[in-house]
């Protein structure tokens, strides 16, 4: 018989615990590397603020790090509310750090404040030495605990400050304890290349790896060395297109160059010097900008091939780039930042993309054309490719739905289906989407609530009936090899009506597609809710915050007019080249990708708003979150 379920058995993790509970939350836990990137980040923090010249990592045959700069040092005084020193704040609190002060960090790395603290929570031992004050102060923690207090060991010159942490990664926490060198150096040397002046090191015990000149890094032309050190011999431009432009605070610089041989392609991208390796909103708006200038400059030109539209896929898959982003106030997808999901940074870095590229192609168009020439070459092979093949049925399982309007493509791998809400914006979304990969089932009303509906019942359903035949994937079934769409993609409206609906569809496929979700062929598609017009100038906005973010830059840029902002009612008010351009075209439409994170805690929300079983939890939870609705059209489930 199992214990009696109760209040006192409710455990409640403090401090470090919850990092050394689930340590793969905060940390990517293949290899100590990121723990080296977490130390090394906030350096580099020091740089960015312009405190700190000079970066350094030691390496041990035993497996212990020293991450060394010539920064502020870690603050040493008594926090005024804790009663403990700063360094000790730092490494044994979650969520705590300096990064939160933007008088003390305008751009930094660091803004989840667990950084270094997992880092301690995950190590044998950790020592943290600060220079500071003509002081040399050492406090040593060990497995997350501070066995010492904040000490003072030696004296310095009054002007020598800076930090040293010493740790090493505890095996257990890890898969292997080996450091993966090779990244690591990329790590390092892109930092000194997104820096610059700020001299990276990289040193080792005798016998650990060989010292040569290329574990110093420094570079004074940045991005376009980098790219320079990969080029081919047939690279357009010869020299890679560079641009670096301030919005106030906030900084964007990229370079990038089309290989058109068969040289090694470059496809960096770094949010505050922190690599982004699965890209993200920042990518999107470059990729989106270049892609219109492109297309701009083939009209501008009349360069045109009869039946021919260049796509993103045909410009992009030879082009080496390396984007680097300084924003206030980033927000990324999860503690490992491997993707940025701050929404204003698409339409902020697509529009300077667009127009400084536009710029430079009407100043080179020999080479311009050489580029769109290219690209148009691409799109006649992929499109003639797509001819050989019939398009892929559904089987032997029953016909396709009435309302479905299939897409041409023969290539399952790059076809889309939209899930639009409503006949009327169905009809928009027709007439807006490319016929050759993309197609659309309109749904009449809202859905039903699946989600306490098994398998045997929910086909009972004609519109789960109907989305079941259209992707070509059995309710319940684990097997997703006749998937006929690569994306699914759920379209509804941006009013509370449209989230109700596109909840109920998540619901489905979390609870009966789970295979799909996992595999990451569900989407959600974020129409705009605002149109902002200037002059002959159209902005859109997703909601509220970005509507307002919108207004400021317009009044920063000067812009000549009253700006005149109208509210979508509905995806049926969007005229088909609106919705193309705001939420069907892959070069300008913002897609969130549905994931699932911690699966226990998704079903219990989920069931939370949707069960009828809980009906009480449900209210208390709108008590609680309900004044939320007023300030944006998302809550935070």
């Amino acid at each position: 018989m199992a214990s009696t379920y109760s209040a006192e058995s409710i455990q409640i993790l403090s401090g470090l615990d919850p990092v050394r509970e689930h340590p793969g939350m905060y940390t990517d836990t293949t290899r100590p590397n990121h723990l080296i990137q977490e130390v090394v980040d906030n350096s580099v923090d020091e740089a960015l603020s312009g405190d700190a010249t000079h970066v350094s990592v030691s390496l041990s045959a035993d497996g212990s790090v020293v991450v060394e700069d010539d920064g502020r040092g870690i603050p040493v005084d008594d926090h005024p509310e804790l009663g403990i020193p700063g360094v000790e704040v730092i490494m044994t609190r979650l969520h705590a750090g300096g990064k939160f002060n933007r008088e003390q960090y305008q751009i930094s790395g660091g803004l989840h404040g667990v950084g270094v603290s997992v880092v301690n929570a995950l190590s044998e031992w950790l020592t943290a030495e600060v220079r500071r004050d003509g002081k040399i102060y050492r406090q040593r923690f060990e497995n997350g605990y501070p066995i010492s207090g904040l000490e003072i060991v030696g004296k310095v010159l009054k002007g020598d400050t800076g930090t040293r942490i010493s740790f090493k990664p505890n095996p257990k926490y890890f898969d292997t304890a080996q450091i993966n060198l090779a990244n690591l150096r990329r790590v390092l040397r892109a930092k000194a290349i997104l820096c610059s002046g700020l001299k990276v090191e990289l040193k080792g015990d005798d016998g650990l790896f060989t010292n040569d000149e290329k574990d110093v890094w420094r570079y004074e032309n940045g991005l376009l060395d980098y790219l320079g050190e990969t080029a081919g011999d047939e690279c357009v431009p010869v020299e890679p297109f560079h641009h670096e432009t301030n919005g106030g605070q906030e900084k964007v610089e990229w370079a990038l160059q089309w290989d058109l041989g068969d040289g090694d392609i470059v496809t960096e991208s770094y949010v505050n010097l922190i690599p982004t390796p699965l890209g993200g909103t920042h990518v999107n708006g470059l990729r989106s900008g270049i892609t219109q200038a492109m297309r701009e400059f083939c009209e501008f030109q009349d360069i045109k091939t009869k039946g021919v539209k260049i796509t993103a896929e045909d410009i992009w898959g030879r082009c080496s780039y390396v984007l680097s982003a300084m924003l206030k106030e980033p927000q990324f997808s999860g503690q490992t930042k491997e993707r940025l999901t701050s929404r204003e940074s698409v339409m902020f870095i697509s529009s300077l993309a667009k127009d400084t590229f536009s710029i430079w192609l009407n100043q080179h168009v020999e080479q311009g054309e050489q580029l769109v020439n290219w690209a148009l070459a691409n799109a006649q092979n992929r499109m003639q490719s797509r001819k050989k093949v019939e398009r892929k049925k559904f089987g032997m399982g029953p016909a396709l739905p009435g309302k479905l309007s299939d897409c041409t493509s023969q290539e399952p791998s790059v076809s889309e289906l939209f899930l639009v809400e409503g006949d009327s914006a169905g009809g928009s979304a027709k007439q807006a989407r490319d016929r050759e990969f993309q197609a659309v089932l309109p749904l009449r009303g809202k859905i039903l609530n699946t989600w306490e509906v098994g398998v045997s019942e929910v086909l009972a359903s004609q519109t789960v009936a109907d989305i079941a035949a259209a992707i070509g994937v059995y309710p319940g079934s684990s097997d997703i090899k006749g998937l006929r769409y690569q994306k699914i993609c759920i379209l509804a409206d941006a009013d509370s009506d449209g989230l109700h609906i596109a909840t109920l569809l998540c619901a489905l496929f979390l609870k009966h597609f789970q295979p799909l979700v996992e595999a990451g062929h569900v989407f959600i598609a974020m129409p705009p809710l605002y149109r902002i017009d200037i002059g002959k100038e159209i902005y859109y906005a997703l909601d509220e915050a970005e509507k307002l973010d919108v207004l400021e830059r317009l009044s920063a840029e000067n812009k000549r007019g009253t700006p005149v902002v109208s509210r979508f009612k509905g995806l049926g008010e969007m005229d088909p080249l609106q919705l193309r351009d705001t939420t069907m075209s892959p070069e300008s439409r913002r897609l969130g990708r549905l994931q699932i994170g911690q699966v226990d805690l998704t079903k219990d929300k989920l069931g939370m708003l949707l069960s009828k079983r809980r009906a009480a939890d449900r209210r208390n939870w709108l008590q609680e979150k309900g004044n939320q609705a007023v300030l944006s059209q998302h809550i935070d489930v």
